[in-house]
């Protein structure tokens, strides 16, 4: 059996991911914010962490490197709605053993929970990134250098900030 901790501000998806996994032999624990989540860990040492990267209160990017401080051999998969290039790198950098995009089953989280190597034999997308897909990339990465502040975002993008807003909106972010 493995200790998972689920940390996602989403209650419902919380709920049925870790009947899911409960299911399959896994001692789980949610938290919905990233202090929840800290406190949790500190007392249940979770083999496995499971963390969202958009919540309030602290990212899932803030949470890798104090869930590895209290203890280094978790292993730790980070899951967003909000998936980019810039955070899945960053996620990686600072400890994450991998990075998936909701939606996706509990098959594939297990999965990525075991994949311990990269696979060289991934197939190399041949096409560039979409004009749309490159400035949802801009746009997030700028988020983040900005601490998700939406007038700071709009100025370091030399845009109006209802403009963003408007891109946000369409992007779903």
């Amino acid at each position: 059996m493995t200790s998972l901790l689920i940390v996602d501000d989403d209650k419902a998806f919380c709920e049925v991911l870790g009947e899911s996994l409960g299911k399959r032999g896994h001692e789980i624990r949610i938290a919905y914010n990233v202090l929840d989540a800290v406190n949790i860990a500190e007392e249940f040492n979770p083999e496995w962490v499971l963390a969202d990267l958009k919540m309030p209160g602290g990212s899932g990017l803030e949470l890798i490197p104090m869930i590895l401080e209290i203890d280094s051999e978790t292993k730790i998969v980070v899951l967003t709605g909000y998936a980019g290039i810039t955070t899945a790198v960053e996620a990686i950098k600072l400890g994450a053993i991998h990075y998936l995009s909701k939606p996706v089953s509990t098959d594939e989280i297990i999965a990525a929970f075991h994949k311990n190597e990269g696979d060289p034999n991934v197939p190399v997308e041949s096409e560039t990134l979409s004009l749309d897909v490159a400035e949802r990339e801009h746009i997030i990465a700028a988020l983040e250098r900005n601490n998700q502040n939406i007038s700071a975002t709009a100025r370091e993008l030399g845009m109006h900030r209802r403009t963003l807003q408007r891109k946000l909106g369409k992007m779903r972010y």
